[in-house]
């Protein structure tokens, strides 16, 4: 039986915090915990979520993989704890370090969750940052290897903001050595510290494309991704990015551009007829629900590998 291997990096801050070995490894736990091949007691375990930005299935998912590992987890909402006072991160993390076995951190700056890291001697999970999006990859590439068996022919689209998921897709991608294809609009292309990493790792560099065409972009595509238009905190520019995005949405049009069994993604929350219709969503091509239960699998994986 396949059993978790303890990873090297202490924490997972990026999806680069894994080597391409612990990444496929990861990916193989979260099916034998979806198929009930796997049973991992991490009984007296806890885990605890300090989430500066409101979450529906990054939060639910790590309560309930936590707790089919027979663990425990401590929700911190900013809100009603110290932490929405101004308690420096250095003073948090230690304390929480003598309570939790691990923590999940969902924030705005990276910078922030690094520093969490730096004080913290227990594992740090990157639920989120403006920088990357790693646990929703995980879920991303478990979803298409289900699908496809492997990476490799495999070419993965996404269509829209060069945001967190786009960052963290384009990573995992290199790692695993598979085409990532990136179409947004001029001045929306992801971080370019993300795509110098993932190019040093890639070993065919013409893997990942960047473009401002999304026609392009789809053409014999096996796997079309998307996600909103405007990220948590950039409220005030959604009637500029509705206006930029124009002929980014996934629509049947495009759709039909792409290879004929291509599947759809979306991280979800979805804005139905902007960045996807709702057509799309609900076609049989549409995997969004699976990679959405995927989030829970993958975490269960990525929590039995760090603990």
């Amino acid at each position: 039986m396949l059993k978790p291997i303890k990873l090297a990096n202490k924490n997972f801050l990026s999806s680069l915090d894994t080597s391409s070995h612990e990444l496929f490894h990861i990916l193989d736990i979260a099916q034998n915990f979806k198929n009930n091949d796997l049973n991992i007691e991490l009984k007296d375990k806890v885990l605890g979520l300090v989430f500066d930005k409101s979450s529906t299935r990054t939060r639910v998912s790590f309560q309930v993989a936590m707790s089919r590992l027979g663990g425990t987890t401590v929700d911190l909402n900013p809100s009603t704890s110290q932490i929405g006072r101004g308690e420096p991160i250095r003073d948090t993390a230690r304390v929480l370090s003598k309570y939790c076995d691990v923590l999940a951190i969902r924030t705005f700056k990276q910078t922030d969750l690094e520093e969490y890291a730096k004080w913290s001697s227990k594992p740090v999970i990157n639920a989120l940052t403006d920088l990357e999006h790693p646990c929703q990859a995980l879920a991303d590439y478990m979803t298409i290897k289900e699908e496809f068996n492997d990476f490799e022919n495999v070419v993965l689209t996404f269509i829209g903001d060069g945001n967190n998921v786009a960052n963290s897709l384009i990573l995992c991608g290199a790692l695993l050595e598979m085409e990532v294809r990136i179409a947004c609009p001029y001045g929306y292309e992801p971080n370019n510290l993300v795509i110098n990493r993932a190019k040093k790792i890639y070993k065919n560099k013409n893997l990942l494309k960047i473009t401002n065409d999304p026609i392009t972009a789809v053409r014999g595509a096996n796997v079309l991704y998307t996600d909103v238009w405007s990220s948590m905190g950039e409220e005030n520019k959604k009637e500029v990015k509705d206006k930029d995005f124009v002929g980014f949405t996934i629509d049947q049009n495009l759709v039909r551009k792409a290879d004929k069994d291509a599947i759809i993604l979306h991280c979800l929350p979805a804005y139905r007829a902007k960045e996807i219709t709702d057509e799309v969503i609900e076609s049989k091509k549409s995997r969004i629900f699976e990679q959405a239960e995927n989030r829970m699998h993958a975490q269960q994986a990525l929590l039995s590998c760090l603990l």
